[in-house]
């Protein structure tokens, strides 16, 4: 019989699909603007004609704020069948969807089968698939970091230039590197004065964890600090909507231009559906004390 991936890599041949693509970003601590990044990054993906499927795993207003929505439900309503998927899934803008999954991420591992079986049939009759995926890991995840940050194709850090941004980083990666084995990372730089800056950051942290052997980083690129970001912010609008022009509009663009062009690790993710089924796997099979240690 065939592996599942194998069978999902021959279903998409034949209906001539596409697997989505799937970037998690996180962030070693609060403050860094990571769900402002994935808001902003999510708008210029649509804007290159890309139908995006956002995973918020924040708490609070989250991604949806940034957009000038609400998210009066989670993912954990469909898993209750209280809600359904269509329900709880926000529209925020055109080629922009939102999941909100605060809720459904910290209760994961401990799922009954038949909350397992409502999430599996929910996402299985999703329509119109997203071509990229960009989940917004929670900090404080029961488990020590998102499985889906280990289930993505890519694991983005969001840095701040300040020290606790740096530090905090750096002890993510060497967590989840000696925790779960996970031993590449991509590295974005936000709020920085320019690329000087940006470069200098990830030089440091790339060469100490290389001379660990903890893992290899990839430069990511990075987010100017921009008084029109700011302003674009208090409007609840995408700053390449409002200010195409301005630095970290142009920014963005160029981040979600490579973005689809990044390699994909070898890691089969066929979509939303393969997505989950890899995440009720991993929360209910990888063990959370090492990540701790």
């Amino acid at each position: 019989m065939a592996e599942p991936c194998d069978q999902a890599a021959g279903l998409r041949r034949l209906f001539g699909r596409e697997p989505s693509r799937v970037v998690t970003f996180a962030a070693g601590s609060v403050g860094v603007g990571k769900s402002l990044l994935v808001a902003n990054l999510a708008a210029a993906l649509a804007h290159l004609g890309k139908e995006v499927l956002v995973i918020d795993e924040s708490a609070g207003a989250g991604v949806a704020a940034y957009y000038g929505a609400s998210a009066p439900y989670d993912l954990q309503h469909v898993i209750d069948r209280q809600k359904t998927l269509a329900e709880v899934l926000l529209a925020a803008a055109p080629g922009v969807r939102i999941l909100p999954a605060a809720q459904a991420v910290n209760k994961l591992g401990g799922l009954s089968s038949r909350q397992r079986e409502a999430l599996r049939e929910s996402v299985s009759g999703m329509p119109d698939p997203a071509a990229v995926i960009l989940v917004n890991a929670s900090l404080d995840h029961p488990l020590g970091f998102s499985p889906l940050g280990l289930a993505a194709h890519d694991t983005v850090i969001v840095i701040a230039p300040t020290g606790a941004s740096i530090t905090e980083a750096y002890a993510l990666i060497k967590k989840v590197s000696l925790g779960y084995a996970r031993k590449n990372f991509r590295i974005l730089l936000n709020k920085v004065s320019g690329i000087d800056e940006a470069a200098a950051i990830y030089g440091n942290i790339a060469k100490v964890a290389d001379s660990r052997r903890l893992a290899r980083l990839e430069y990511a690129g990075f987010v100017p600090a921009d008084e029109r970001l700011r302003q674009a912010t208090r409007l609840s609008q995408p700053v390449v909507r409002l200010f195409p022009e301005a630095p970290a509009a142009r920014a963005y663009q160029t981040i979600a231009s490579e973005l689809l062009s990044w390699p994909t690790s070898g890691i089969e993710t066929g979509g939303l559906e393969q997505l989950v089924q890899q995440l009720l796997h991993l929360s209910q099979h990888i063990d959370p004390a090492p990540i701790y240690a």
